[in-house]
């Protein structure tokens, strides 16, 4: 099943304004809910809902010793890491990544100790990791970013925890033993990763956004999904519903016509995309490189896939969860490997994206109120200099006799001063073709004067969207705003684009703008010489480019940038656009 999609905003606008779903009569009188696309695709089945997190008992036991609880509920934590260790075995990379940075966090010493100090405070195990887990999640939630998003994590490892301590049933996914819809107030990544795409239909969820770390993980198995529904909460089991993951549009209990119209749809999309292969190009033969986003995983099994390369080379699984940062030689030997992998094609690497609010023990940037706004991305490098040098040196050792083209670049680049402090620092270490990430609108606004500085750029999306619009990506309460339609987001992204055409320069894509197709359209409309994705979205991506020249690329470029809203771009490129990928 196609993996592309856009998150499209629900009707009617003022639920969408409020970040959830409406709720309407369907035809013959059917309930109808809808909530944001986030993954592509349709299916027809029967509701099966997620168990309900573990409770603690009215009834507090009385405990057995500081040290003992303390003890129990370390081992619980320990536990809970096993079992993500065992699961990501055999499992695809971005999978295996998101269930070893769990088990990193169960086994996070900080949550030990906090665990430890509630344990010698009187409480039994399982009501130290909840007491202990609930404050954290406080503090990660008040950082904001990163650590924020990391706060949803850490509610499934309590939850996880205090299911062993207290001997219930593991909290996770249902089995009903047939294929089904599954139903949540919002699915942790843990459980995310090990969807079976043959029995899970689809996904709806009452909370979530558009960029979160589960719907990317959604969009990489296949599995058409729908989050922010609000009514989502009032689906009881084996309720039938039909889900079209690409209007956000859920019926419940749809009649025999309107069944047969979601199924016939899915069925035509994956017909259209079955021969979509080889290297992108518009219908009058301009050539868009569609490319990769990946991180920790098999780079032979990357390697394999159908791509022209590698558009954003995550490094910052080398460097998390350490006491001390990788060697040059650590760094080497895995770069070199993947660089193996794609000889002959293009890998570009994204320098290390980390800071404040993505903490290194071994690289403490001071403490900040604000840190998605300090110290990270290429500014570490104010403080920690040796972390991008010591980097710098390994990519260009790695990539001496691995047969790709690798470029390097910087995360969080505001200026133009910062891009040529960045390219300065990969020539001297060897590195012939350097850029930098767009992500922050003070550089889009300067492209045109950074542009000549760098050998090429690549926007971030998603962090762009979130600066442009003041709109934290971790929320699920503002997905309006975080829809990577919204025309002041487009406006930047053709600043860059014609900047780049100015310059001579290539601008690449690596946010989830470009997964979906026809957005894809709309962003090689606006200048765009390459988007990056998830390897799912690459064949509806490359199909719809098929199927406009590059005129009709910009002539589309130019309705979405003319709208007021987000929805009015959409629907505005929608109905101008070929109706093979309209229909999508």
């Amino acid at each position: 099943m196609p993996q592309t999609g856009h998150p499209d905003i629900p009707t009617p606008r003022d639920a969408a304004r409020e970040g959830t779903s409406a709720e309407g009569p369907d035809r013959a009188g059917a309930a109808r809910l809808e909530g944001i696309p986030a993954s592509p695709g349709a299916a027809v089945g029967p509701v099966a809902r997620m168990s309900a997190p573990p409770t603690l008992p009215e009834a507090r036991p009385a405990p057995a010793g500081a040290e003992t609880e303390a003890e129990r509920a370390r081992e619980a934590l320990d536990r809970v890491a096993e079992q993500f260790d065992a699961r990501a075995e055999g499992l695809g990379e971005e999978a295996a990544a998101v269930l070893g940075a769990l088990a990193l966090m169960a086994r996070d010493p900080e949550l030990g100790r906090r665990v430890s100090e509630r344990a010698a405070g009187g409480d039994p195990a399982a009501w130290a990791v909840h007491a202990a887990c609930g404050a954290y999640q406080d503090l990660l939630l008040s950082a904001g970013g990163y650590l924020a998003e990391r706060a949803a994590d850490l509610a499934d490892i309590r939850d996880r925890a205090v299911a062993h301590l207290l001997g219930l049933p593991m909290p996770g996914l249902p089995d009903p033993g047939h294929p089904h819809v599954l139903v949540a107030d919002d699915l942790a990544p843990a459980d995310t990763v090990q969807l079976d795409g043959d029995q899970v239909l689809a996904i709806v969820t009452r909370y979530g956004g558009p960029t979160s770390h589960t719907v990317i993980l959604a969009r990489s198995l296949g599995i058409p999904a729908i989050v922010g529904c609000r009514g989502a909460d009032g689906l009881a089991d084996g309720t039938r519903v039909a889900v079209d993951g690409d209007t956000g549009r859920i019926d419940v209990e749809p009649d025999a016509e309107r069944a047969t119209e979601v199924m016939l749809r899915a069925r035509r999309r994956r017909e259209l995309l079955a021969d979509s292969a080889g290297p992108g190009r518009t219908a009058d033969g301009t050539p868009v490189a569609l490319l990769l986003n990946v991180g920790e995983g098999d780079p032979d099994a990357t390697g394999a896939l159908d791509s022209e390369g590698v558009g954003l080379l995550r490094t910052e699984f080398l460097f998390m969860d350490r006491a001390e940062p990788p060697t040059v030689a650590e760094q080497t030997t895995a770069y070199a490997r993947l660089f193996r992998a794609f000889e002959g094609r293009t890998v570009t690497v994204r320098t290390l994206d980390a800071g404040s609010d993505k903490p290194l023990a071994f690289a403490g940037t001071g403490p900040e109120d604000n840190p998605a706004l300090g110290r990270r991305g290429f500014r570490t490098a104010r403080v920690h200099p040796e972390l991008l040098t010591d980097q710098l040196a390994a990519i260009r050792a790695a990539a001496d006799g691995s047969g790709a083209r690798v470029r390097v670049m910087a995360p969080m680049v505001s200026t133009p001063a910062e891009a040529s402090e960045f390219v300065a620092l990969a020539r001297e270490a060897g590195i012939t073709e350097a850029g930098v990430m767009i992500e922050v609108p003070g550089a889009a606004l300067l492209a045109d004067r950074l542009l000549p500085r760098v050998d090429f750029v690549s926007l971030g999306t998603n962090d762009l969207a979130q600066y442009t619009m003041a709109a934290d990506r971790t929320l699920g309460t503002l997905p309006d705003l975080l829809d990577p339609w919204q025309p002041a987001l487009l406006d930047l992204v053709g600043r860059v684009g014609g900047a780049g055409e100015g310059a001579g320069r290539p601008v690449g894509v690596c946010g989830e703008a470009a997964a979906d197709p026809l957005l894809a359209v709309v962003l090689v409309g606006l200048g765009a010489t390459s988007l990056s994705m998830a390897a799912p979205a690459l064949p509806a991506v490359r199909y719809a480019l098929a199927h406009h020249t590059r005129r009709q690329c910009r002539d589309l470029a130019g309705l979405a940038l003319a709208a007021a809203t987000a929805t009015e771009a959409r629907d505005a490129v929608r109905a101008a656009a070929s109706p093979e990928v309209a229909d999508l």
